[in-house]
């Protein structure tokens, strides 16, 4: 990120600072902090379950703990005006291995930031959300834009609910760490995406502390790695340049 004196910077941080304390105020997770305990009473062989800390759901996956989830309540931090220039997004867009041909899937998509902005690369952007509210936006936003090749769908949990070999690339853009079901999810996106397809993930640099932003809500590549391989996708490159984000693509084998 370029800024214009140390003054900026320190106040970038700041601002920055503040907003991450908002990510941390909200909602928990469906399942709530008594069904995670009822769960860490059964066998998983998949997650652990312990106490929860001040920002996460006390379920874990592979040594991660999973973060609360931000929610439609975060749109404006989503679009905030300095937005592009905190986190590079045009170097982003354009690092996305798409070509005019390509079907995207944009999951946890929000109020369509990087949807809008990569429709007009591609043939088409399914933009995935949850949230009935995320949904009406985005779909109010198609129209307003006139973008044609925008499909709103409504995701699940442990899945996007698109069909078998049908998407090119999968993008998260700081949502993987909040996927309550990330194997399920991922086995998913597996099947959805046809063969030789590419998940990209964005998500704060884990190993950086000067990122200014709660640590379950950044990760590290090699746990992002374990997690990905562990589930069939093979990685391919770590595009730097992005000033507080990784920049990660993976393959499926």
């Amino acid at each position: 990120m370029k800024t214009n004196s140390p003054e900026a910077m320190a106040n970038f941080k700041t601002y920055l600072l503040a907003a991450s304390v908002f990510f941390c105020c909200c909602k928990p997770p469906a399942s709530g902090g008594k069904a995670v305990q009822q769960q860490s009473q059964q066998k998983d062989s998949v997650y652990t379950y312990k106490r929860s800390s001040k920002n996460g759901i006390g379920k874990f996956y592979k040594g991660r703990e999973i973060a609360q989830v931000m929610g439609f309540s975060g749109a404006g931090w989503l679009e905030r005006d300095t937005r592009n220039q905190e986190e590079n997004v045009e170097l982003a867009v354009k690092n996305l291995p798409v070509d005019k041909k390509s079907v995207v899937a944009d999951i946890g998509a929000g109020t369509g930031f990087y949807t809008y902005r990569i429709a007009p690369k591609v043939s088409k952007v399914i933009a995935i959300e949850l949230e009935d509210e995320a949904l009406d936006y985005l779909k109010k936003r198609s129209k307003e834009l006139k973008q044609n090749n925008v499909e709103v769908v409504k995701g699940a949990e442990k899945a996007p609910n698109l069909p078998d070999n049908s998407i090119d690339l999968a993008l998260m853009v700081d949502v993987y760490h909040e996927l309550e079901f990330p194997h399920e999810y991922l086995q998913a996106l597996y099947k959805a995406l046809k063969t030789g397809g590419k998940i990209v993930m964005l998500e704060y640099k884990g190993e950086d502390p000067e990122v200014p932003i709660k640590d379950l809500h950044k990760t590290t590549l090699v746990q992002i790695s374990k997690e990905l391989t562990a589930n069939g996708f093979k990685f391919v490159e770590d595009k730097e340049g992005l000033p507080m984000q990784h920049f990660l693509i993976y393959q499926k084998q």
